[in-house]
């Protein structure tokens, strides 16, 4: 996932298709074979919005766990403060919008960025790392940053 940020709003996408659907979230998604993460960042932010990327600061690592074992997943997070070319909505995805950085927790977002947003997006913050435990309904039942 990649927040760019930019005269003090975010970038973030209101998803129209599951996971998150009807959620705000930063652009982002899966790693493809042979890629690293932060390649997949900025692959991802170019298909979802048009922008490229000219710095990438890694923010955050966040384990997911639950019962079900399709929900295993790692998830590498991004702040991005210099891109360029035109945003460019990839409709498939959802529905790009700068949202002020001060009214993002007001916004209906994933109950697990409403945790590590803020600690994340201030690049003058330590790296935030912590493992994330769902249940069977994926519902989020413990956080435990480390």
């Amino acid at each position: 996932m990649v927040y760019c940020i930019k005269d003090g709003d975010v970038l973030l996408m209101l998803r129209n298709k599951e996971p998150n659907l009807g959620l705000w979230v930063g652009p982002g998604g899966k790693l493809e074979p042979g890629e690293s993460p932060y390649d997949c960042a900025k692959r991802e932010l170019y298909e979802e919005t048009g922008l490229e990327v000219n710095d990438l600061y890694f923010r955050g690592l966040i384990t997911e766990i639950s019962p079900r074992p399709d929900w295993q997943w790692l998830m590498f997070l991004y702040v991005a403060t210099e891109f360029s070319g035109t945003l460019v909505e990839d409709k498939r995805e959802g529905r790009l919008s700068w949202c002020s950085l001060s009214e993002v927790m007001q916004l209906p977002i994933p109950e697990a960025d409403s945790v590590f947003f803020q600690k994340v997006i201030n690049i003058n913050m330590p790296f935030y790392q912590a493992k994330f435990v769902y249940d069977s309904d994926l519902s989020l039942v413990n956080v435990i940053e480390q």
